[in-house]
């Protein structure tokens, strides 16, 4: 090791000696900036994560849509079925509707499905806490928690359900009466909007109540492993007609996952604020370092230490603080991400405030997801501003003379 290195590490970590309040000081005020912006980080990553998986897992990677309807929907699934890197594909319907239960109602969305081929590309059933899917059929529904609640319906239950189709025949003077449906389930996929006002049918039963004979809304794309969305949408978008075209997850909800992420890239240069002011911090320390050991730096000089090498010992400080600092937050980083969820439904819990917390949110738990990304970024900026740190007290060292720093009292 260099001499002027080894000096740098003896004068932050001296021996026999309790580390100088100074390079404590230092290292935790980079620690508390690189603990922030891991924490910030991963949670705002945790919520693309944890939306990415709700859309595919509820949607699948690609939907195909048209500017109406989907007429011929079965012809059109087997065109997608056979395009390279489909795995499934499923039609299904989507609309408004209104339910009834004992005097109650609630206008959640309706999801109708395809209970014959749903499976393969949505794991419906996973998500279902009471009841059983393989029990629904063209006379029955299957709830989301929330609605269940609202409803105050359970697994057994008849619901009564308004489509606007009912509207639009009661201005011709027909009368159609509402469809009565025995509740089969209740389903919770774990985001909060999709558990508060969701109701889901046989595709048959939302053709019934939508008028829509054998057109559909869409159809939901699962693809196999390891192939691109946005290659695939080009090959399906390739054999179907110029009225119904695919997209990506991506593409569907491209304008919240920008703001997702323009959120998420703001917090990180805001919080870099916190390092920048550490970085800062660790300066003047350094600065007043160079004050205290004027004679020593003269001595140095004297003994043939050359600028650079008295340049490169205030530099090296300042890096061994950015690395310790880093160190540090990050450990402290992973060990809050550990134990956020007990953390915040405690604070939730003591203010009375928890429902409130899930509906804000949209999740039932606060979603963290760290990238490697991430981390490289946070190590990278943090080393880099540290180092610039030391570079003013290395000046001001490296210009001292050593017959004039020897003088000094």
């Amino acid at each position: 090791m260099p001499w002027y290195l080894y000096l740098a590490f003896k004068q932050l970590f001296p021996t026999r000696r309790k580390a100088p309040f100074f390079t404590i000081a230092s290292i935790l005020g980079v620690a508390l900036g690189v603990g922030l912006l891991l924490i910030v980080q991963s949670v705002m990553a945790g919520f693309g994560f944890q939306i990415r998986r709700m859309i595919v897992e509820t949607e699948g990677e690609i939907q195909v849509k048209a500017h109406a309807y989907i007429p011929n929907y079965r012809d059109v699934v087997k065109k997608i079925e056979g395009v390279h890197g489909v795995a499934a594909a499923t039609p299904n319907a989507a609309g408004m509707l209104l339910v009834r239960f004992e005097g109650k109602f609630a206008p959640p969305m309706m999801r109708g499905v395809d209970v014959q081929s749903v499976s393969r590309v949505v794991p419906l059933e996973r998500y279902v806490r009471v009841g059983s899917f393989d029990d629904l059929d063209d006379d029955s529904v299957i709830l989301s928690a929330g609605l269940a609640n609202t409803l105050g319906a359970w697994v057994g239950s008849t619901v009564e359900l308004y489509s606007p189709l009912i509207l639009e025949r009661m201005s011709r003077d027909e009368v159609i009466l509402p469809k009565s449906a025995k509740v089969v389930g209740i389903l919770e996929i774990g985001h909060q909007q999709l558990d508060s006002s969701t109701v889901y049918c046989t595709l048959r039963m939302a053709q019934e109540l939508y008028g829509l004979g054998t057109m559909v809304h869409g159809i939901n794309v699962r693809l196999k492993p390891g192939v691109s969305e946005d290659d695939v949408a080009l090959q399906i978008n390739g054999v179907l007609p110029p009225d119904i075209r695919a997209y990506s997850w991506m593409d569907s909800f491209s304008d919240f996952l920008w703001v997702l992420n323009l959120e998420k890239s703001m917090m990180f240069f805001l919080l870099l604020c916190i390092v920048i002011v550490a970085a800062f911090s660790v300066m003047i320390s350094l600065l007043i370092s160079v004050v205290r050991k004027t004679r020593e730096i003269g001595l140095i000089g004297a003994l043939g230490g050359k600028p650079r090498h008295v340049a490169a010992c205030f530099c090296a400080q300042s890096t061994f603080v950015g690395i310790c600092g880093t160190m540090v937050g990050l450990a402290g980083g992973f060990g809050l991400l550990a134990i956020r969820n007990p953390i915040v439904h405690g604070i939730a819990r003591a203010v009375n405030h928890e429902q409130d917390l899930a509906r804000f949110y949209q999740f039932s738990d606060l979603p963290s997801h760290t990238t490697g990304q991430d981390i490289v970024l946070i190590i990278v900026f943090t080393l880099l501003f540290a180092t610039l740190a030391g570079l003013l007290p290395a000046w001001r060292a490296a210009k001292l003379k050593p017959v004039e720093a020897l003088r000094s009292e």
